[in-house]
């Protein structure tokens, strides 16, 4: 199977695991491989487990102060270790998961284009450039809406 397949299929279970975000206004997940494409773990973004999901997840001030980022819980969840490894995301990586990202050896980070939406929000090319910077391998495919 080609490199892009295996992209897409692991993007695609990234998205799968973005559902199980309780988060009301953005849903991530995240799924790292090692370099033989070997399932090392999952995450989606939310609060710890002993956090009760209650009416912070709707104040964002709160929330922003407290949840877990997709990328950071996927690595907490990852089996063995991630040197090599390839980090898939529903979204670009905040500054703060790219170095998170950069501490546990990831060497790729895979990611959808963000919607247009999104892309009013954020600054796509700044995470680009970091992860660059932090010499992680970056790769963005064409969102299918």
């Amino acid at each position: 199977m080609s490199k892009a397949s295996w992209d897409m299929r692991y993007l695609q279970m990234a998205a799968l695991v973005a559902t199980f975000s309780k988060d009301p206004s953005t849903k991530i997940g995240a799924v790292c491989v090692d370099s033989k494409n070997r399932l090392k773990g999952l995450g989606y973004n939310g609060f710890s487990r002993n956090t009760a999901d209650d009416e912070r997840l709707h104040d964002r001030p709160t929330k922003y102060k407290m949840v877990i980022h997709a990328e950071h819980n996927c690595l907490m969840n990852c089996t063995g270790g991630t040197e090599g490894a390839t980090m898939y995301v529903t979204l670009p990586p905040c500054l703060h998961c790219c170095a998170i990202l950069d501490q546990h050896g990831i060497s790729r980070v895979v990611f959808a284009q963000p919607s247009q939406d999104f892309n009013q929000r954020w600054n796509m090319q700044e995470t680009v450039d970091y992860l660059k910077e932090l010499g992680i391998e970056v790769t963005t495919y064409r969102r299918v809406e």
